[in-house]
């Protein structure tokens, strides 16, 4: 055994895909609240990838794989943006040959490899009784599959484009919000200036929550998202007349990185894969730009409107979590809690309808959860609907509409 056992037992808690503001938060949340029940807290180190790469040897240097939280260590960063665990997109059930860690080569060879068994085994080494892995769908899909072996676990939903199933709301969605919001505003002078268009690509790849909620809050006249292939003269006349009634001269819209142009499909930098078979995105805001300058004059007396592009990336993932991102988290790690003491497990932790709840973890698994156009987006304006707003959630739009 690596490590002795506490009264209660050991908790192991990890974070896996992308960082968000509010993931250091949780962790705190976990922690302290586990630490005064009784319980270890172990923090596994770069998602998954901790505990395939852990060597099980009495004099391994596991250092890179796991430590031991303590209130001292989660105090220090629970203010802060990024996760001090550190994170991956390790998928330990699809593991390439050549990124299958040395001390497991002779055993595991194929082009592809299921290293589950070798993960279990590391669970069973650290001693560690309940598992709460912190992530967006793909990193929770693989906790589905270790709570399928037996495993007992607690799963916190986040992902700034808010689309983990079950939930109306995921850690990280609140700050790359209000982050867009202000980056669009300060951008507004430079197009204002020059008299230009404004095109910002923001994060999105199935789901278009992360444009649709700050063009709702006034940050921007359109919006084009991945539920919807749009037509790109559309918006253009559409720029060109919001660009003409702006006592400024300028319009914006905002890019979801998914987003497709009528007939067309997404846009990615290359046609390499992460562990989930997700090519990496990013381009479609440059097309979009290309196009507003070559179509503009068809609908501006024929001069053409040039473009500030922006693609605005990790700047809305870095830095602190605004208020609801260090609150919700602290409610999050509180539910896990709750939930281990009365040994309960299988559940992820969600917010439904404005109140803390948790479901079956397969909910994950078991739908997608994308903006429901018919409820929510206009396809003839190319922007969120503005109605029915009584006894909606705070963020408005859910998977279930």
């Amino acid at each position: 055994m690596a490590n002795i056992k506490t009264k209660h037992g050991v908790i192991g808690i990890l974070t896996g895909g992308g960082d968000v503001p509010g993931l250091n938060p949780a962790i705190r949340a976990v922690t302290f609240r586990a630490l005064r029940e009784g319980y270890q807290v172990i923090g596994i180190r770069r998602g998954w990838a901790g505990l395939i790469d852990l060597v099980r040897e009495k004099d391994a240097d596991n250092s890179d794989c796991y430590q031991i939280l303590t209130e001292e260590i989660v105090n220090r960063a629970g203010r802060t943006g990024g996760t001090f665990l550190h994170t991956s997109r390790t998928r330990a059930s699809h593991v390439k040959k050549s990124s299958v860690p040395k001390h497991l080569q002779s055993t595991y060879s194929a082009e592809t490899n299921d290293l589950t068994p070798e993960v279990l085994k590391n669970l069973a080494y650290l001693g560690i009784d309940y598992l709460i892995p912190i992530g967006g769908d793909d990193t929770l899909s693989y906790g589905v599959r270790l709570y399928q072996e037996g495993v007992k676990v607690v799963a916190i939903p986040k992902t700034m484009d808010n689309d983990v199933p079950g939930t109306d709301y995921c850690i990280g969605f609140s700050t790359c919000v209000t982050r867009t919001i202000q980056m669009t505003n300060s951008l507004r002078t430079s197009a204002g200036s020059h008299e230009r268009f404004l095109v910002l690509e923001v994060f999105g790849r199935y789901a278009g929550f992360t444009a649709m909620l700050p063009t709702m809050a006034g940050a921007a006249n359109r919006c084009v998202i991945p539920e919807h292939k749009f037509n790109i003269e559309q918006l253009t006349e559409l720029m060109v007349q919001d660009r003409s009634k702006n006592p400024s001269k300028y319009s914006v819209v905002l890019v979801s990185e998914g987003a497709m142009f009528e007939g067309g499909e997404m846009v990615f930098q290359s046609s390499t894969t992460d562990a989930f078979g997700h090519k990496k995105l990013g381009g479609i805001g440059d097309l979009v730009s290309e196009k507003l300058t070559e179509l503009s004059g068809k609908f501006n007396n024929g001069k053409s409107v040039n473009v500030i592009n922006q693609k605005l990336g990790y700047m809305v993932r870095g830095g602190d979590p605004d208020a609801i991102d260090s609150i919700v988290p602290m409610a999050y790690g509180n539910l896990a809690l709750d939930l281990i003491l009365g040994k309960i497990h299988g559940r992820l932790v969600v917010l439904k309808n404005g109140r803390y709840d948790n479901v079956p973890i397969d909910a994950v698994t078991a739908s997608k959860k994308v903006v429901n156009i018919r409820d929510h987006y206009n396809i003839e304006r190319l922007r969120p609907h503005y109605r029915s707003f009584e006894m909606k959630p705070l963020f408005l739009m859910t998977g279930e509409g």
